[in-house]
């Protein structure tokens, strides 16, 4: 049996890591400023984390939600601790994309509507329900497609208030920072014109904080630079640093019903265990406002150099528009520099660095940026 070939693959292989480095099955270093696209946000093969995660395998590591699960509790105490969202709610799913969808449902279930406001260049998975919200016809099947679906350009709030005044939305959803999207940042007006609208309208607001959330942006959620509040936020990602966890924090003006929202096997020990661990980590060592320092010194470094027509972001999810092609420069910063990043769109450069980065990391990417910029004539 071969592998269903849906993805273009680097032709790296890693076989260990530790921190923000990798090294692959020859024994190359790399330095991780992708993260595995914004999942590992305390580091690679953290000793609390493996600590954590072996001792919980060593108990129990897997039943289902029929059963008390006192490791639940736990994982939603230190969220509402570190986000300042305590009053609220935790349903624990497996993605991103589950969280989403799931969010989506529950808007639905409150207001008994059946239409969604999404924004344009916006990415919330590949599910049946996330993916028609997601504005990218090619990843969308036949039966994906829905007329209850409308999208507005992110930061257009007259054209945001035009739809919502319509009345018959059950929610808006926004990433706050646009990650597949191009690292486009919501503006605060936008926001905060989304907060108003929607309680005028009795709509739902959903912040998508999968990519940006989790400390990312320098804030614990990327939103909370504008100062608003989400009826809904999901998350998943950075949570548990490669265990598959996604999750929904719940406003408490939303009730819960028994049964509308299920999954097998979200919020497992296991996973449990893993999402705890990092957040301990997080708290620790201080890593939200780590990653908005590092993030500032990565702008800082860059900024001014010839061939760099924008950057955006806020902390350690950042953009950089270049004047060549995002893939012959990545090619070089790899083959060459040996530093890992992503992607978006054709001359877009996309970093998503582990949070833990400091001041090396941080000054070997730098001038191995302006080095690849200089050879590339940009």
């Amino acid at each position: 049996m071969n592998l269903f070939d849906v993805y273009s693959l680097l032709d790296m292989e890693p076989v260990k890591a530790q921190g923000a480095y990798l090294w692959d099955k020859n024994g190359q270093e790399y330095l991780d400023f992708y993260g595995g696209h914004a999942v590992i946000s305390i580091g690679h093969t953290h000793p609390h984390y493996v600590e954590k995660i072996s001792e919980q395998l060593s108990k129990i590591g897997f039943y289902s939600n029929a059963v008390i699960n006192s490791l639940q509790v736990e994982l939603a105490e230190k969220l509402g601790e570190l986000s300042g969202y305590a009053d609220y709610s935790l349903f624990l799913c497996n993605s991103g994309a589950e969280a989403n969808e799931n969010a989506l449902k529950l808007a639905s279930f409150t207001t008994g509507r059946e239409r969604v406001l999404a924004m344009k260049a916006a990415f919330h998975g590949r599910t049946s329900l996330a993916v028609t919200v997601t504005d990218n016809p090619a990843i969308q099947a036949p039966v994906n497609k829905s007329d209850k679906i409308s999208f507005v350009e992110l930061n257009d709030v007259e054209a945001l208030r035009e739809e919502l005044n319509k009345g018959e939305y059950a929610a808006v959803i926004i990433e706050p920072i646009q990650g597949v999207g191009g690292i486009q940042v919501a503006s605060d007006e936008f926001l905060m014109a989304a907060r108003e609208a929607c309680d005028a309208t009795g709509t739902i607001l959903i912040c998508d904080e999968i990519q940006a959330g989790y400390g990312r942006s320098g804030k614990f959620f990327s939103h909370q630079w504008s100062g608003v509040k989400a009826d809904i936020i999901t998350l998943a990602k950075g949570i548990a640093n490669g265990f598959p966890v996604g999750a929904v924090m719940i406003s408490p003006s939303i009730p819960a019903k028994k049964g509308m929202l299920g999954t097998t096997f979200g919020g497992s020990h296991l996973a449990c265990a893993a999402a705890i661990a990092v957040a301990d980590v997080v708290k620790a060592e201080d890593l939200v406002e780590n990653a908005r320092v590092m993030g500032e010194k990565i702008i800082q470094g860059i900024k001014g150099v010839s061939g760099v027509e924008d950057i955006r972001g806020r902390g350690l999810i950042i953009g950089i528009d270049l004047s060549v092609p995002q893939a012959d420069f990545r090619k070089v910063l790899r083959e060459k520099y040996h530093i890992m990043t992503g992607l978006t769109g054709k001359y877009t450069l996309r970093l998503l660095p582990p949070l833990m980065i400091g001041d090396k990391e941080v000054e070997r990417f730098i001038e191995a940026f302006r080095a690849t910029a200089q050879e590339m004539g940009m």
